[in-house]
């Protein structure tokens, strides 16, 4: 259907009315088949009038399945329902969902001071919503955690969602730390991909950062599929 839209043969107004329509819709790999392409629409809305717009139809589209689902797991429930908290709440709270934006800073709070640590499936949705929120410090506090981790999982993780961060020079301040020797030559990619699809301003910062660097990158990956990854990204 988002393909269809995309080349012109329904209007985006259709499918938007469709995704309203899945609201109450309790399956994972629908929900991820919706985030992704309201993603893909809202990097497009970026470079138009309409982007809060779009971030008042995500919240409006989430938050119901959102309060369903709640932030801490029920008796019972499956692996999948785990994966939709996750993908549900880094939705919301991405998009500036105020009472999801709350609970993740409260929670994150707890977990940088060690009185609460964030289950795995928490964690990315959490640090995405502070940081796209956050400032300076947020980010200071994500470098700190990154280099504590003991796990590459976890190095990884925080790799991939510090992109999300908002203001110019702290995303050129990513951009540095993504060719650092904190982090593995094989991980600056996903440093940078983070950065491409975290906001109009990421996108231009990231593809200036990838010419200006282009000879040490090239040297890094020669034709490697990271190279490939980089560009697509």
């Amino acid at each position: 259907f988002p393909s269809q839209a995309r080349a012109g043969i329904i209007s985006t107004v259709e499918v938007l009315k469709v995704m309203e329509a899945f609201v109450n819709e309790p399956n994972y790999t629908v929900w991820s088949d919706l985030s992704c392409n309201l993603g893909i629409l809202s990097t497009l809305l970026s470079h138009t009038d309409f982007h809060e717009e779009i971030q008042v139809f995500v919240r409006d589209v989430f938050s119901p399945i959102g309060e369903r689902l709640g932030w801490d797991p029920k008796p019972g429930e499956g692996h999948l329902d785990a994966l939709l908290r996750g993908l549900v709440l880094g939705k919301l709270g991405k998009a500036g969902h105020k009472a999801t934006l709350e609970e993740a800073r409260r929670r994150f709070k707890d977990h940088v001071e060690g009185k609460h640590v964030l289950s795995a499936d928490l964690r990315s949705p959490v640090y995405v919503t502070v940081l796209k929120h956050g400032d300076s410090s947020t980010l200071d506090t994500m470098l700190k955690l990154h280099k504590q981790a003991d796990m590459q999982e976890e190095k990884n993780r925080i790799e991939r969602v510090l992109g999300a961060i908002s203001q110019p020079e702290l995303i050129q301040k990513v951009l540095t730390f993504a060719l650092s020797e904190e982090v593995r030559p094989q991980d600056t990619v996903s440093v940078i991909g983070g950065v491409a699809g975290g906001s109009k301003q990421g996108r231009k910062a990231a593809w200036k950062f990838v010419r200006d660097n282009w000879e040490e990158l090239y040297n890094r990956y020669q034709g490697g599929f990271l190279i490939s990854r980089l560009i697509k990204v």
